[in-house]
């Protein structure tokens, strides 16, 4: 990539290149990461590994990505690293070389943490991104970013079972290309970051919340946002990791049909990962949070008693609208905490990570005791979690320009 594909940022406007580099790299960047639990069925059987050094697996890598992000956020708020992006690909590309020729469980577990380590740096980073080349549509420029990466997650397990399952374990070695393909295009990301106004320290002292809200109204804020992205990805860890099974369950349906019917909800997730950015540019993100959360709760309730054509119906809808919520809620937050761009990224991409696996293997074993059908009962009323919604401060416009959550007219 050269500086004269990615221009030099400039107020009120949008650096399109830059915001569709920065969507094919977290498109890379998932893909990569997804590969991990599609090869699980191969590391089973070459190691001997029992479940229980499975879940272990997952939970290294879950730690790594989850934990990390925050505090790599926090440090590059307080001391910006242009080239951070092709550091965190580039451990991306190890980790995935390591587990292609790893020879025993240590260094499959070494493997994890060094993707995990990759995606850390990736999201708060990519994210602050995404927000300097908005030009102000931060909703838009959100939207855009995420999609790419529900399209890598999507990918991933499809060309693990086209590619990696026939091949074996070292063909993963193959999407280090990949990985090196994103080193490229990060770093012309960094050059052009490196040239733009915010690529310096923050000054000792600076402001790192709205100015028009208190510390505890920003606190109180913050804990609704989380409350609402914990409603979020329970349902979603339930639909994604147990609808195939439960419309095998209620329905008699074939497996591949299942897969259909869930290609059906994961092709909606990402319509309304689209689609909720920029409507939060136009109407308010507390109004999508709003409805996108608490408005589901009628569907999620029909959803466990509808027939099969109503059940693929309300899931679509469902999607659409929960989707919609992440974009508004990471702006939403930025927006509160102007001076942690970084840190509010990572905090709440590692959140919803954290909160998907944690919620699908409680899940699972509700599904165990009870049923796929109690399972889906119970996930029905997560939705009125969105109720907390109704305490968010709406967030005005403040004195260096940032636009806030209000309205943006045409």
């Amino acid at each position: 990539m050269t500086d004269t594909t990615l221009t030099r940022p400039k107020a009120g406007g949008t650096a399109l290149p830059v915001l569709g580099t920065i969507s094919v790299c977290h498109l890379l960047n998932d893909l990569i990461q997804s590969l991990l639990p599609a090869i699980y069925p191969i590391l089973k059987g070459g190691f001997d590994l029992s479940f229980a050094q499975i879940g272990l697996l997952t939970l290294t890598y879950q730690i790594t990505a989850s934990l990390l992000q925050p505090i790599i956020g926090l440090a590059t708020d307080r001391r910006p690293a242009p080239y951070s992006l092709t550091v965190g690909m580039g451990s991306s590309l190890v980790g995935l070389v390591t587990l292609a020729f790893a020879p025993n469980y240590a260094a499959l577990l070494a493997g994890a943490i060094l993707l995990g380590f990759g995606s850390s740096v990736f999201h708060p980073e990519a994210s602050r991104i995404a927000r300097l080349a908005s030009g102000g549509a931060h909703g838009l420029a959100q939207s855009l970013f995420q999609v790419g990466g529900n399209a890598g997650s999507a990918l991933g397990p499809l060309l693990a079972a086209t590619v990696i399952l026939p091949h074996g374990q070292e063909s993963l070695s193959w999407f280090a290309l990949a990985a090196l393909g994103g080193m490229v295009l990060l770093t012309g990301i960094g050059r052009w970051y490196a040239r733009s106004d915010h690529a310096r320290p923050v000054r000792r002292g600076a402001a790192v919340r709205h100015p028009s809200l208190t510390r505890g109204q920003v606190n109180r804020a913050l804990a609704v946002l989380m409350v609402l992205i914990l409603s979020k990805y329970v349902y979603l860890a339930g639909i994604t990791s147990f609808y195939t099974f439960f419309l095998m369950e209620r329905f008699a349906l074939a497996p591949d049909a299942a897969q259909l019917c869930l290609f059906v909800f994961l092709a909606a997730v990402a319509t309304g990962t689209i689609i909720g950015g920029p409507v939060g540019d136009r109407i308010g993100r507390k109004t999508v949070i709003w409805v996108s959360i608490l408005g589901i709760l009628p569907f999620t309730l029909l959803l466990p008693h509808a027939g099969l054509t109503a059940t693929v119906a309300l899931s679509a809808v469902i999607g659409l609208a929960l989707a919609s919520a992440f974009p508004a809620i990471i702006v939403y937050a930025q927006e509160l905490m102007p001076g942690r761009v970084g840190m509010i990224s990572g905090l709440f991409f590692g959140l919803a990570f954290g909160i998907g696996g944690v919620a699908a293997a409680g899940l699972g074993v509700l599904a165990d005791r009870m049923g796929i059908g109690f399972v889906f009962q119970a996930c029905a009323a997560v939705p009125l979690l969105g109720l907390f919604a109704a305490l968010l401060p709406n967030v005005p416009p403040h004195a260096t320009g940032e636009p806030a959550s209000e309205p943006r007219r045409p």
